[in-house]
């Protein structure tokens, strides 16, 4: 490089200007060992890619070390019930149930189920399952037997008619056997591991065996609905494919749109070659890792993705107006280097700070999304400010488009950008204020009916007319005991047997009544409720001995419901559990409900009674939801401060960090009220959002921030400082965000509902944010007297030629 370049790219005075241009020379001089061995590296983590697999689990939805789940865990093996699917078989046909192809239909169903691999097979019920029988009281005492004897045929009258019996004196109508009796159901538990191995269970193996069951038995008479965590896993990652497909459709849209902006082919295929490779790089990285992709992580290589043109363009860009100003494109690449690496790499590790901030919900999907999106970003500092210089020092931009950059140059940039610079006077920054305000007024108030947790009835990963939500809705509509229950756990001390133990039996049975009468609750079910049928059996049916006796050899009379087998308690009654079953499973709803449960327990005077939150599906998400509240003040602080403290260091300026920070707040505001509004609430899929939002969002701000603080240093006024940042870096931070709005904004065209919610979130937060970039920020930056504060501050940035 001769002298005068030399001179026109570097004249810094400060150790990291220095050490910048260190790190510029040593990496052209470098620069082919440095490309070999980039390019080593993405053919060994693309083959690496190829071994990548889908790694769904249901511990991993779950909050593990949230008291619920303590709760859960060590009494998982006596009540299991939250990982459950339930298969139902419904006829269509004249008539009941009670026919020779419905019987056989579901007879082979059950069989079916029954060997589904993962299934704990001590836990399928069907009225084909030995472990459903039926006690009547006769006049030779009580009999019982399996509600489908052994020898049963479906071709003889007699037996079915028996069966009809039998299953009504079961009391498994509304339970196993819908209200109408045109349905019936196979109800099954899975493992999280594979007992045969200990390996994690192939949630899409299972899938496929529910589908093949639907196929098998379905026709013009019986139609089969489906649910529970491993079909919804199956539907999720059916849906994947739709995720790929916007994934193309985003990547054409974006290669399209940077197509008309760069007017080049070549600096198009760089930028888009350069942000495909982080995402090589971090598919093929997990294998190494010993890790795989969950189906709610599947959208974060999208999301680098985006990132990474981002910093393309912002690089390509400021290489591009580096040959405008007749460097040579080695030159011009050391210079975009030279220039972009402290601001990209800050803004790259705000990025990656935001999604370690998310590992702060403990839960272990959210936290494999955090590891995997930051291990992306973290990739990218090396793609984007490393491997794209060294490709730009090798390429020759198309003569035309470079005659075009250097006309536009000439024109002295765009109308736009003067009219931005106004916001850097005071008095047209009060317009911006007030703007501001009043839209943090309406989405501060709006932003308080944000709920946590889940709106509407089904699976909320889904849309409302998917298969799996329509199964939902027919089979709550055709049981009692409904899909959405929650366990409280009823330990008793101190006493022998506690189901003989009449204070301990009437402080369980109110505080089922209680529970009867508490909105949202379906109905409820405990010991005491077995019990007292089997005390009123042996006293001739009368309903008037339907309750406790205050005498243990009394409660002995409902020995029959306290059988462990039953899996409604352990022996003796040392612990025992009340399932609610709940109207719906949204985030208002299982609020109260626990509320409710806390305050029943509370009035508990029993020393040696402690009622225990929570297991069932409900459990899972009561803790699910506690965990997500209490996370998002905290996670949000955390992403704040970390974003804070590394402005403060880079800009070395208090305004630096408001004039950044506070933009980003606003549209966090902002998001959560257009969460509220329409209907999207903060869970596990969405809360990331946010975070995401904010870790993008911050480039916006860290890129102009540092052309401005760079132009004053240089002796420009506020306006003139600003101008010149948004040509220089804001055609192509409106480009990107244009870009990633447009991008993710097609996600509200999926089949999966939570890519649709993310989509939406994303597309806002990105618009949004770059608003708040060019106009908030020079307002700001005009009020908190930033011209005057750099003015006195030593030069710490290279004193670069407006022209380059």
């Amino acid at each position: 490089m001769n002298d005068l370049s030399r001179r026109r790219i570097s004249s810094g005075t400060s150790r990291t200007a220095r050490w910048v241009d260190g790190c510029a020379d040593a990496l052209i001089r470098y620069r082919r060992i440095l490309l070999l061995l980039c390019v080593a590296a993405t053919v060994a983590l693309g083959m690496s890619a190829t071994r990548l697999r889908l790694d769904p689990g249901f511990e991993k939805m779950i909050p593990m070390q949230h008291p619920y789940m303590q709760v859960f865990n060590r009494y998982t093996s006596a009540f299991p019930g939250a990982n459950t699917i339930l298969v139902s078989l419904r006829w269509k046909g004249q008539g009941d149930i009670y026919n020779q192809k419905f019987m056989e239909a579901l007879r082979h169903a059950t069989d079916d189920v029954f060997f589904i691999q993962g299934i704990n097979r001590s836990r399928v019920f069907s009225i084909f399952t030995p472990n459903v029988h039926y006690t009547e009281v006769t006049e030779a005492g009580f009999r019982g037997d399996s509600v489908v004897p052994g020898q049963f045929s479906s071709a003889n009258p007699d037996d079915l008619a028996k069966v009809r019996r039998n299953v009504a004196r079961s009391g498994q109508i509304g339970s196993l056997v819908g209200n109408g009796l045109k349905s019936a159901l196979v109800r099954a538990e899975l493992r999280d591991a594979d007992s045969a191995g200990g390996t994690s269970l192939d949630y899409a193996a299972v899938a496929r065996q529910l589908e093949e069951i639907r196929a098998r038995y379905a026709n013009q008479d019986i139609d089969v609905d489906i649910i529970g965590f491993a079909k919804l896993v199956g539907d999720v990652e059916a849906g994947i494919s739709g995720v790929m497909a916007f994934f193309a459709l985003a990547f054409l849209i974006t290669a399209g749109l940077l197509l008309l902006y760069t007017r080049s082919l070549r600096t198009t295929v760089l930028a888009l070659f350069v942000a495909l490779l982080p995402v090589v790089w971090l598919l093929g990285a997990l294998p190494m890792l010993g890790l795989g992709i969950d189906p709610m992580s599947i959208l974060v290589p999208f999301l680098i993705f985006s990132i990474g043109v981002s910093h393309a363009v912002q690089m390509t860009n400021a290489w591009k107006q580096a040959l405008v100003a007749d460097l040579s494109p080695t030159d011009a690449a050391r210079d975009a280097f030279r220039k972009l690496f402290v601001p990209g790499t800050v803004a790259l590790l705000t990025n990656a700070l935001g999604f370690l901030v998310i590992m702060r919900i403990k839960i272990d999907i959210v936290r494999e999304l955090g590891v995997t999106a930051c291990l992306g970003v973290l990739l990218m500092i090396v793609t984007n400010k490393i491997f794209l210089p060294i490709l730009l020092s090798y390429t020759r931009i198309e003569a035309g488009t470079l005659a075009h950059a250097k006309r536009r140059e000439a024109a002295g940039g765009s109308r736009l950008w003067s009219a931005l610079a106004v916001f850097a006077r005071p008095v047209p920054a009060m317009a911006v204020f007030a703007a501001a305000l009043v839209l943090l007024g309406l989405g501060t108030q709006a932003s308080r009916n944000l709920e946590i947790g889940d709106i509407g009835a089904g699976a909320p990963e889904l849309r409302s007319t998917s298969r799996y939500n329509l199964d939902n809705a027919s089979i709550t509509s055709q049981y009692d005991i409904g899909v959405d229950v929650l366990s409280v756990i009823v330990e008793a001390s101190g006493v022998e047997s506690a189901c003989l133990d009449y204070p301990t039996m009437s402080a369980i049975e109110r505080f089922e009544v209680g529970m009867r009468g508490v909105a949202g609750v379906q109905s409820v079910v405990s010991v005491p409720t077995g019990a007292k049928v089997s005390i009123a059996a042996f006293n001739e049916g009368n309903p008037r001995w339907a309750a406790l006796p205050r005498t243990s050899d009394g409660l002995t009379q409902g020995a029959s419901a306290y059988d462990p087998d039953n899996g409604m308690n352990t022996a003796n009654c040392k612990a025992s559990q009340v399932l609610i079953y709940t109207q719906n499973h949204e985030g208002k709803t299982i609020a109260h409900i626990v509320s409710e449960i806390k305050r029943l327990a509370d009035q508990n005077t029993l020393p040696n009674v402690k009622f225990n939150l929570a297991g069932g599906n409900v459990g899972v998400m009561a803790a699910t939801n506690e965990a997500v509240g209490e996370a998002e003040i905290a996670m949000l602080l955390s992403i704040f401060g970390a974003i804070a403290l590394l402005c403060l260091v880079t800009f070395r300026s208090w305004r630096a960090v408001l004039c950044i920070v506070v933009p980003l707040t606003i549209v966090s505001i902002l998001c959560n009220a257009v969460m509220a509004r329409l209907g999207i609430g903060l869970k596990v899929s969405t809360l990331p959002v946010i975070t995401l939002g904010v870790g993008v969002g911050v480039d916006y701000g860290i890129y102009l921030y540092e052309r401005l603080q760079h132009e004053l240093r240089a002796g420009a006024s506020l306006r003139d400082a600003f101008f010149e940042a948004m040509r220089q870096r804001g055609t192509a931070a409106l480009f990107t965000a244009f870009t990633m709005f447009i991008g993710v904004g097609t996600w509200a065209f999926s089949a999966l509902k939570f890519q649709v919610d993310m989509g939406v979130l994303l597309a806002f937060m990105f618009l949004v944010n770059l608003l708040g970039a060019v106009l908030l920020l020079p307002a700001l930056a005009a009020w908190l007297g930033v011209e005057r504060a750099e003015r006195r501050s030593p030069v710490h940035t290279a004193a670069v030629p407006k022209q380059i």
